[in-house]
């Protein structure tokens, strides 16, 4: 089994990005699954209606999110509409959406946890490792495999998660700070792992901002309204390969390219 794992992507860059990248992917490596993290789809915040059906037609089977999930009010009309669109699984109980997913493809089937982290992050969820630990129980048994994305900000929190789920989960996937990692590797018990993926959109800002505003703002310490950068673009993924039989990641492999639009 071959799963595509796409770093955020975020505005029209990184949408753009996408679907050059992916068809390329597609063609060549031919991937099981494709999952993107959407969060920061639309203008870098949030995602819309719209800007879902551009990455599914992409070709990718299921959107994770992470703390912008409800950046746009659009989003309670799609987060039950059953879209493949997971959100953190450690949110409070009775929030919209829902935080795992199960799919289907040639008889293959594939679980998809979403989660969040507290450290540096939000304070009003729930235990991550607790609902880590709730959402595979799920799971087992009903998949073949179990892919993890850990929306959280401190390194160390994600890497704690890595080696809780290694042999639980045969992904698991960092997402959030945009930059990625060179710490891709298979865990002890078969887990492939790494503490951030990376982001999938403009290659000249910061972290995917105008940097003239970032710039601006850590100078003179007042507020300022961000937009996307513009120029060329990034694209960060990973491609994972699993054993079925064995139920082990064997392979982890980061993709990092730029594009020129």
């Amino acid at each position: 089994m071959k799963i595509l794992f796409v770093g955020d992507v975020f505005g029209e860059t990184g949408r753009k990005a996408l679907g050059i990248q992916i068809e390329k992917i597609r063609n060549l490596e031919k991937p099981d699954f494709i999952i993107v993290n959407g969060e920061n789809a639309a203008g870098g915040k949030g995602i819309t209606y719209n800007t879902a059906q551009e990455i599914f037609s992409c070709g990718v089977d299921a959107i994770t999110m992470g703390n912008h999930t409800w950046a746009r009010k659009e989003v309670m009309n799609i987060i039950d509409s059953g879209m493949n669109i997971i959100r953190p699984a450690n949110y409070p109980r009775g929030v919209p959406g829902k935080g795992r997913i199960i799919l289907e493809k040639d008889g293959v089937k594939l679980g998809l946890i979403n989660l969040i982290g507290r450290v540096y992050m939000e304070n009003n969820v729930d235990c991550p490792f607790q609902a880590a630990d709730r959402e595979v129980q799920n799971l087992r048994g009903q998949v073949d495999a179990i892919l993890v994305d850990f929306h959280a900000e401190a390194t160390s929190e994600k890497i704690a998660m890595g080696y809780y789920l290694d042999g639980r989960a045969e992904v698991v996937v960092g997402t959030h700070t945009h930059v990625q990692t060179a710490d891709e590797q298979i865990l002890e018990n078969g887990t492939a792992y790494i503490t951030d993926v990376g982001f999938t959109g403009p290659a000249d800002g910061v972290i995917g901002v105008n940097r003239e505003q970032i710039i601006r703002k850590f100078t003179s310490g007042l507020p300022s309204q961000f937009e996307p950068a513009s120029g060329r673009a990034i694209f960060n993924a990973v491609m994972v390969t699993i054993d079925p039989v064995m139920k082990k990641a064997v392979n982890i492999r980061r993709i990092a390219d730029y594009i020129k639009l």
